[in-house]
Parts: C-alpha cells; structure tokens; sequence
C-alpha cells in the first residue's frame, strides 16, 4: 500500500511539473481584432495555443474598419486584444474609450517608457523605423543627411512617396511636428511635395521598385518592408530590395523615427485573464526574437537583438518622443498635409 501510495503520489507530481503554465479547460479562449497580416504572428499565435490549450480566436481588417466594429459592437464585443501596427491608432482607440487600463505585469516594465501609453491603456509588440532608402548607384551617403533635408531643392523630381492617407507618413509628419513645430514643418510639406518624381500613390514596396526602376533616387519606406523584399520569392521584389541602401536620418540630432505595432486591452474583455497572458506571451524575449527574425521587425525588449538582415545596417540612435504625443499630433499633421499640397 505504501508504495503504491508513493507511486500514485510521484505520477501526480510529473503531471504538475509536465502541464506547468497550461490551462486545462476546453472552452478557454481570447480573442483579437488586428490588422497585422504577417505568418510571424500566426505562428506565436498556435505558438501560444499549444504551451496554454487556450483557443486563440483571430479577426483581420483594416484598423480603421476594426475601429468602427468595436463602436458598433460597444459592450456586446467579443474582442479581448486589439492589435494595431501604428500609436496613432492605439491612441485614438483610447480616445475611443475602447480601452481599458492594463495591471502592472512581469515583462510589461521591459517596454520602454516612450513606446506605450503613457496612461496605460497600450503598449508596443514591436518596434518599426520609418527611414530614407537611396539607390546604390545614383546617390551617395554623404547626400543624405535628415528628413527636413528631403525638402532641398537638390533633390527635386528625385522623391518616392506614399500619400497623405498613409499612417506611416501621418506618424513622420507627427514627430517632424513635434521637434519642429507647424511653420517650418508646413514648409517641409511644401518642399518635399515640390521634389516628388509623381503624385504619391502605393506602398513601401512600390516606393522601392520605384528606385530601382530609374524613376526616383530616394524612398521614405519602413524597414521590414526592405527585410521582406530582400527575401521574398518575388525575384522583382528581390531586386528591388538589393538595388537600395538604408539610410537612418538625424543621427546628429534627435535620431529617426520609430514606431510600433501594439495593443490594447478591450474594457469589455470577457477574457482579461487570457488576453494579460497572450501579451505578456508575445513580449517574452524568446517571442521577440521570433518577431525580430521572421519578419524584420525591431524588438521592443532591449535586450533582444534584431535579425542578421536588419543588424547589417547598422546601429541608429532613435527618436525618442513619446508614441502619446505623436498620436495626439495626427490630426494636426493631416491638417498640414492639405495646406502644404500633399495629396
């Protein structure tokens, strides 16, 4: 009796220690609304579904589409997490009052202070610069300097760029806004919009083809999207990628811009638990490094390197004003799109 007691009693504490950290019940679940559309984060997801036997229940659209479904769903919502790939959004989702104030929790304190909410409702998942890509073979280095230099009459008919609609752009604008104030950030508008080679229309990767294309000598682009191109299975996409170099503006100055993908807790989360564990999940180091390498993303954890790809161009010094103050910027500098002409 004794050592089958003793037996019972050892099975019992290996079942403990094998099913550490893991839920149990079937009905188990979080759910998230985001407009992330990369295979990066499909995989923490099952990632996630695996270690925790949590079902994690996913809804992708355009952020401003997710937006006008949480004010319709209002209190009925099923969404747990919203995830978005720009403060601007998360801020006004918190103006919104989709939010809800996030406990202090192991791996949160790890985010630096400029790059979540400085009330609490959002924190980023991973960071992004937005920089000046330039072609290899009709620009050199020392042309470039800072993004307020992009509007020198140097570079007229030389420019790539994606419109005023853009949240990228809207973000950039933000920042220059904030370090420089509206006069002299109106005239950058009135500059660069006087050197674009044609009205902005596409995206980062038609700003990149368009350089390689001979049509521009410098691009305003996000990093990963260089990362993406260059190991694309698109051999045009390849050879786009290859024909530029990354340049990191204001390294003399208040350094490039950053911005994140983060997310937020929904106020009428029916999982809280669940959605504190998915986010602490994704900015676990282990996590960030998954993020950094699949899809050339830089890690919000500091002490989580960036990929191989995104390590050869060099270190950067990084704007630091808080994501805060570059949303409550963004309709100012939608303002000063439309004085300065850009369309």
């Amino acid at each position: 009796m004794r050592i089958l007691l003793a037996l019972i009693s050892l099975t019992l504490l290996v079942g403990c220690f094998s099913n550490r950290g893991k839920r149990t019940n079937s009905d188990a679940e979080v759910n998230i609304y985001t407009d992330r559309h990369y295979p990066v984060d499909d995989t923490l997801f099952k990632n996630f579904e695996k270690e925790f036997g949590i079902k994690v229940n996913v809804v992708k659209a355009k952020s401003e589409d997710l937006l006008s479904r949480l004010e319709k769903e209002g209190s009925a919502t099923k969404a747990d997490i919203l995830i978005t790939t720009d403060a601007a959004r998360l801020y006004q989702a918190k103006k919104l009052g989709f939010f809800q104030q996030m406990q202090k929790i192991k791996g949160f304190e790890a985010v630096p202070k400029y790059l979540k909410d400085t009330d609490g409702y959002w924190i980023g998942l991973t960071k992004r610069a937005r920089v000046i890509v330039y072609s290899k073979d009709r620009v050199q280095a020392s042309e470039l300097s800072t993004y307020e230099d992009l509007a020198n009459e140097k570079w007229k008919g030389r420019i790539a760029v994606r419109s005023k609609e853009n949240i990228y752009n809207q973000s950039l604008l933000a920042s220059l806004l904030a370090a420089n104030g509206e006069e002299k950030t109106l005239e950058w508008v009135k500059g660069m919009v006087q050197n674009m080679y044609q009205s902005p229309k596409g995206n980062d990767r038609d700003q990149v083809k368009a350089i390689f294309g001979g049509k521009a000598d410098v691009a305003l682009v996000n990093t990963y999207y260089v990362g993406q191109m260059l190991n694309s299975d698109d051999q045009i996409e390849r050879e786009a990628a290859e024909s530029v170099v990354v340049f990191y503006p204001n390294q003399e100055g208040r350094g490039a811009h950053v911005n994140i993908s983060g997310a937020g807790l929904i106020k009428h989360s029916k999982n809280t638990e669940n959605a504190y564990l998915l986010l602490k999940y994704l900015l676990h180091p282990d996590n960030q490094r998954i993020f950094a390498k699949e899809n050339f993303e830089y890690p919000v954890h500091p002490e989580v390197n960036v990929s191989k790809h995104v390590l050869a161009w060099g270190a950067f010094i990084e704007d630091t004003v808080e994501l805060s103050r570059i949303g409550e910027l963004n309709t100012a500098a939608i303002k000063l799109f439309d004085k300065g002409g850009w369309k």
